[in-house]
């Protein structure tokens, strides 16, 4: 049983993956376009920390289960 809870728990955390990857593409992308248009850098800024904060809202959202997995289930 503690096997399962364990393989649940780090399902769980995988979403940390994608946001970290989605954080580094949207990131990629905003310095190109600061790059190609220095003078909306307030406005692609402002975006790009709004972005980033709600990817990492999903990361701590699966670790939150993953605790709750092993805490709850032993």
């Amino acid at each position: 049983m503690n096997t399962l809870i364990a393989i649940g728990a780090g399902i769980a955390v995988l979403g940390g993956l994608g946001a970290g990857i989605g954080i580094g593409i949207a990131t990629g992308k905003a310095s190109e376009a600061v790059a190609r248009q220095p003078e909306a850098e307030g406005k692609i800024s402002k975006t790009l920390i709004l972005g980033c904060a709600l990817a990492e809202a999903t990361a701590i959202y699966g670790f939150v289960i993953a605790l709750m997995i092993i805490i709850m289930l032993q």
